[in-house]
Parts: structure tokens; sequence; C-alpha cells
């Protein structure tokens, strides 16, 4: 009989950790051991959960990073930099594994990520999703194809209202994956804002767009505009749940794997 590898979720109240929380519900091979919560917050985790119709176990409970880890054998989150950045740390410490799907991380707090797979297995990724891991293959190939000189590329996302950072990771990972076709520095040639006289657009910019509103859970859509033509590629997510499967798939992968620092890339094989 296989033993099921042991889950704690960080950020557990969130709508992220409840949509983990569900999708363990039934995973055949991944066992909920350890639910991330703030000191105090007990009660009102679990109106949230009962609002949302997942069961609370107040045993599960945990209000440290730490004991996640005592507890787990893969911790997922999606929280704040500085708190992937201290599992990643305890990751490092106990040759565990962190699955990380936070994003507006720094280049310092990156490296720290990569630090840690020198001695754990750490997954991150801006996206969790298969099919937005597809995309970025797909940008990355077809901006390859269309030079600056005949192409413009431009991001447009769109998500709910509470999201606090912009443009989103994932379509910050989108530019990057425009960019690598093209062989360039995304920091070299992104644009992320434009306002008031700008003059005209400069040919190898990747322009980003970012609306905020509702309840969009995430919208991605990759331009790119030539003369006489625009070719689309877009990815619209309407549930959280493909992220929740897409972050169990790589704790999952990542328990057969040596340590080293991943991403979404390597876990679906694109």
């Amino acid at each position: 009989m296989t033993i099921p590898l042991k889950v704690a979720i960080s950020g557990a109240s969130g709508r992220m950790g409840i949509a983990l929380i569900r999708a363990l519900s039934t995973h055949p091979s991944l066992e909920l051991v350890a639910a991330g919560i703030r000191p105090g917050s007990e009660t009102l985790v679990r109106s949230q959960f009962e609002q949302a119709g997942v069961g609370f176990a107040a045993e599960l409970t945990a209000t440290t990073a730490a004991e996640l880890y005592a507890r787990a054998d893969a911790v997922i989150d999606f929280s704040a930099p500085e708190h992937a950045i201290g599992l990643a740390a305890l990751a490092a410490s106990s040759g565990k594994i962190l699955v990380s799907g936070t994003t507006g991380l720094s280049s310092a707090q990156k490296e720290a990520l990569i630090r840690a797979g020198e001695s754990a297995r750490i997954v991150w990724s801006a996206n969790m999703s298969v099919g937005v891991n597809l995309l970025m293959a797909l940008v990355e190939h077809t901006s390859a194809k269309l030079g600056p000189a005949e192409c413009d590329i431009e991001i447009v996302e769109m998500h709910h209202k509470h999201k606090v950072d912009a443009p989103s990771g994932t379509a910050l990972a989108l530019g990057e994956a425009a960019a690598r076709g093209r062989k360039v520095d995304l920091h070299d040639v992104w644009v992320k804002s434009r306002d008031g006289h700008t003059g005209a657009r400069k040919a190898g910019e990747i322009g980003f767009a970012t609306l905020r509103g509702g309840d969009v859970v995430g919208d991605h859509t990759v331009i790119f505009a030539a003369t006489g033509e625009r070719l689309e590629l877009s990815h619209k997510a309407s549930s959280r749940e493909i992220f929740a499967r897409g972050a169990l798939v790589a704790a999952e992968w990542a328990a057969k794997k040596p340590a080293g620092f991943y991403t979404m890339r390597d876990v679906v094989a694109f």
C-alpha cells in the first residue's frame, strides 16, 4: 500500500487555502495533516470554512510555519513573499518540500528560493495552472518567430479587485517567456504603464496593461500585433480549483525528485 504524502497548507483560510483543502479532501495519495492559520482566528476560520462547504477540524490547525514542517512532508503556500521565504528556509533546514505559488517576489527573494533548492525541493511558479504553463511555451515559441521589426507584443491581464500586486506574476512570467523567445532581458524592454504624451511606441517593447475588478479569478492575453493582422493567445481561469490541482500535482511530483529549484514547466515537462 502506498504511504500518502503528508501535506500542510499555509494560509488555509484564504481563497487558495480553502480551494487546496477542498482538492486535498478527495486526493487518493496526499493527506492533509496541518492547516496554517493566524493565532486567535479559529472562530473566524471555522466560519469561513463552513461558508465554503469545507469541513473544519480544530486538531489540524497550526499557528506557526515551524509547526507545518514538523507535521508535513510538503507545505503548499500562496501567501506573501516574506512568508514564502521563511517557509523556504524551513524547507531547506529540514530537507522537505515547498510548493509556492506566491507572486510579487523581488529578485533577491527569488534568489533566496533558488538557494533553498540546494538542500530542499522547491517548486515555484507564478501560476500553477497546466494551461497557463502551456500558454507560456506557446508565447515563447511565437515571439521567436515574430521579431520586433514586424510585430509588437502587449500583455493584458485582469484579476479580482482584492489582488494587491500589479502586473500579476503570471503576466510578468508571460512577458519573460516572450523576452526569452526574442533573446532579450524583459527588464530592458518592458513598459508597465503609459500615461500622457508618451510618444510613438518603440520597436521591441513588451507592454503591460492591468485591469482590476469584481471577482475575476484571472484572465491573461498576449497580443502579437503586426501590420494588417493580430494574433492573440489567451487563458481565462474561471475557478481557483485549477491552481489547487496544479499545486497538488507539483507536490506529488517533487516527492520523487532530488533537492533542487523547479518550476511548473519542469513539472509538466513542456
